[in-house]
């Protein structure tokens, strides 16, 4: 693209919008950020922009002679590509980029991307420690926390780099071509946002949209969407499976993991060696096993990061342990499909946190993968009234409601027995109590470490 004189909105004044700025700062161009919060404080912002960054701060109100003269458009991840002024700059035909597409304009070297409903922090940050035993350049951006504009001055030809991708990342690429991709499942999320399910489907299977024939997409073979969708895609797939045997790709028998190639079966690990539990990490693993192969890397290499690798912060993260009761952080439980793995790797008694911000969800199918195996779900947030309407009409009463974090790990202290566990894994997103998941996690491991033992 030619650069030179050309007028950019950035939208969002977030992490991934003050990335964006930054690395527009080196070029000839001239920038606007704008955030709807006329609240923010503008020294604050500028600070974070940096003495680099000579465009322009707007905030409130959004208007046309703003866009006006917008050449090109880009939206922070948590931007809706369907507000009005966005719809409008599109008829125009200014193109409209995600922070990911700009990042992807600037990058060098080979990128490996993950999406998925759940699992892709983990799976895209052991990717990362499986690389990072191979290449000696390997960076780990995207959504799991460190935005990819943040990072790609630093990038060169030899560069490795494995990038978590969202939904809201990728329903606004254009050029993003990763020479790897990953989708670990699909199951119903963000509705409020792409108001239907074939809309998500779209943006998730967006990774892979630009790969050639040569290159490879890594799916799972029990999702019944990536099934379909595999018919249309026009990439090498390699499958992986937790329940059956692949006649070619990885998949779990007896607990080892096996790489199936031109009929030669090859064990990778056994779970027991993982520092990670429940069969969705195990499914997770094997993804990351397989960006590994994708990437010629040595399988004694890949071994070593496997068992070397701990599970990522507030994804069923071991806190503590008081009173003969352990203390699980899984925060990053913001989807029923995620909480449901949450509760199927705990092997005990467990009392449940759960509740939040209302995503449009329905809760069935994690009541009923309770399973005899849930004592008592504590609840507190905006879903509260939903979830325990719907755990009563499928027969579950203990049920006990809080108003904060500290009333759900006080109440938990109380009744859970020695051998059992406590679980925050709440099955809905953190906003209107919290800042984000992380805020809520960091809060509850907090409160756990202080209560007495």
């Amino acid at each position: 693209m030619n650069w030179e004189q050309k007028h950019i909105l950035v939208i969002g004044a977030g992490k991934s919008g003050i990335a964006a700025c930054r690395l527009l700062a080196k070029e000839p161009v001239f920038v606007v950020l704008y955030d709807s919060n006329k609240s923010l404080d503008r020294e604050e912002v500028q600070k974070k922009l940096g003495d680099e960054f000579r465009g322009e701060l707007v905030f409130g109100e959004m208007t046309e002679e703003l866009l006006s003269w917008t050449e090109l458009l880009i939206l922070s991840p948590g931007v809706p590509t369907d507000l009005p002024f966005v719809e409008a700059l599109k008829r125009r035909g200014v193109s409209v980029w995600g922070e990911v597409e700009l990042a992807y304009r600037f990058a060098k070297g080979k990128l490996i991307a993950v999406t998925g409903t759940n699992g892709k922090t983990t799976t895209t940050a052991l990717i990362g420690e499986i690389l990072r035993t191979h290449f000696s350049e390997v960076y780990v951006v995207g959504n799991i926390g460190t935005p990819y504009t943040e990072m790609v001055s630093k990038m060169s030809e030899q560069s490795v780099t494995a990038a978590e991708m969202s939904s809201f990342q990728l329903e606004s690429i254009e050029q993003f071509h990763p020479c790897v991709s990953l989708i670990l499942n699909i199951t119903p999320d963000h509705l409020d946002r792409h108001h239907t399910m074939e809309a998500y489907v779209g943006a998730k299977l967006n990774i892979c949209r630009n790969q050639t024939t040569e290159e490879v997409c890594i799916l799972n073979h029990e999702d019944a969407r990536l099934l379909e969708a595999a018919q249309t895609l026009g990439t090498k797939i390699l499958w992986f499976s937790s329940a059956e045997r692949l006649e070619e790709g990885l998949f779990l028998e007896q607990e080892e993991i096996i790489y199936r190639k031109d009929g030669k079966d090859t064990p990778i690990i056994h779970v027991n060696e993982l520092n990670i539990i429940g069969k969705h990490n195990y499914e997770n693993a094997m993804a990351a096993i397989g960006a590994g192969i994708s990437m010629n890397i040595p399988l004694d290499k890949i071994r070593m990061a496997l068992r070397a690798f701990v599970a990522v912060e507030h994804r069923i993260e071991y806190t503590a342990t008081k009173n003969g009761v352990r203390y699980y952080n899984d925060s990053k439980g913001t989807n029923p499909d995620a909480s449901i793995q949450a509760v199927r790797a705990m092997s005990v008694p467990t009392i449940l946190i759960g509740g939040g911000y209302d995503k449009g969800s329905t809760y069935e199918e994690w009541i009923a993968s309770f399973d005899g195996k849930i004592r008592w779900l504590v609840l507190l947030g905006q879903t509260a009234d939903k979830i325990e309407a719907t755990a009563r009409k499928m027969g579950f009463t203990a049920i006990a409601r809080v108003s904060s974090m500290e009333e759900a790990v006080a109440f938990s202290y109380e009744h859970a027995r020695p051998g059992e566990a406590v679980l925050l894994s709440p099955c809905c997103a953190s906003w209107g109590m919290f800042k984000n998941y992380e805020e809520r996690g960091t809060i509850f491991k907090e409160l756990v470490r202080k209560l007495p033992e």
